[in-house]
């Protein structure tokens, strides 16, 4: 339903208006329509869309639950709630908050892989400069200044580097000597 305003100032706009400011295609808000996430948009006399300010703001809440992954039935969940009033507050608040939660738990997932993601960057750009220091080490402080030679241990089911410290402690002494189903292979880190 427009507003007095829009109706005595004639201020809405057209599909493609909506579509440049959405950045959805015309097609998209078609199908949005259609599946009930924006209310029935009003018709002109020429039988176009006009959507108002209201039918755009609620658009780009969509565009924007979208963009976070909301489900398209809890979009429409939403929508059919928005046209209940305001005796729907409490359950659009529990729908928006649940999925929040989810938003939250996929970052937390995201932040994880981008650590690793990082981890590996600084790995291969510190392989390229040449140098033996970890910057990804580093900054988490688990680099001292001091060189440790370590042995690459092929075992199965889990192939490792150990220091030679480990190999040469009297509980592990031997554990990696006059094997032939165990290589080794040296290198030095900084530490």
């Amino acid at each position: 339903m427009a507003t007095q305003l829009e109706q005595s100032t004639g201020t809405f706009a057209s599909i493609s208006e909506v579509a440049a400011i959405t950045g959805l295609t015309q097609d998209t808000l078609r199908w949005y329509e259609r599946e009930g996430m924006i209310p029935t948009i009003a018709r002109g006399s020429d039988r176009r869309r006009r959507y108002s300010e209201r039918d755009v703001r609620l658009i780009e809440l969509l565009v924007k639950l979208r963009t976070t992954g909301m489900p398209t039935s809890d979009m429409q969940r939403f929508a059919v709630l928005l046209a209940g009033g305001a005796e729907t507050h409490e359950r659009r608040l529990a729908l928006l908050l649940a999925h929040r939660e989810r938003i939250l738990a996929q970052q937390a997932r995201l932040d994880d892989a981008l650590a690793a993601l990082d981890t590996k960057v600084d790995h291969y750009r510190a392989l390229i400069a040449g140098t033996d220091e970890d910057p990804a080490r580093q900054r988490r402080g688990e680099v001292s200044p001091t060189s440790v030679r370590q042995t690459w241990v092929t075992r199965s089911p889990s192939p490792t580097w150990v220091s030679e410290e480990w190999l040469s402690h009297p509980s592990t002494a031997g554990w990696n000597r006059g094997r032939r189903s165990r290589r080794c292979i040296t290198r030095w880190i900084s530490e």
